[in-house]
């Protein structure tokens, strides 16, 4: 299941990304991600370290807050789901694990991807 899950395609809101772009600007754009990929580097590290449910639901939610920014839908519902379940003290254990391997790839896969993508929707 665990596997399976992470080969599925990356669902990204494209039409989010488009309206982000439209709205900066090109450079200001890439300013904006690389101000976000340092942001969750220091948040997927801050959630690596997490010991207490209270201290995981914090890095949940502000995941999850950084994945909505850029429309990273897949990883904002799982992150979500993550702070539900460190919340209610319930095991979150598979969220995390996915977290920490779904958001670098899905940032991966959004930069080589991200300038196509908008081609298509200008």
């Amino acid at each position: 299941m665990f596997c399976a899950k992470l080969e599925r395609r990356y669902m990204i809101n494209w039409a989010h990304v488009a309206e982000l772009y439209a709205e900066f600007g090109e450079d200001a754009f890439v300013e904006v991600l690389q101000v976000f990929m340092s942001e969750v580097t220091e948040g997927l590290a801050t959630l690596a370290a997490a010991q207490s449910p209270a201290e995981h639901r914090e890095s949940f939610h502000f995941l999850k807050g950084a994945a909505l920014n850029l429309g990273f839908e897949e990883v904002a519902a799982l992150c979500d789901e993550g702070e539900i379940r460190a919340e209610s003290r319930a095991d979150f254990i598979e969220q995390k694990a996915q977290i920490m391997i779904l958001f670098p790839s899905t940032f991966a896969q959004f930069e080589q991807t991200w300038r196509d993508r908008i081609a298509l929707a200008g």
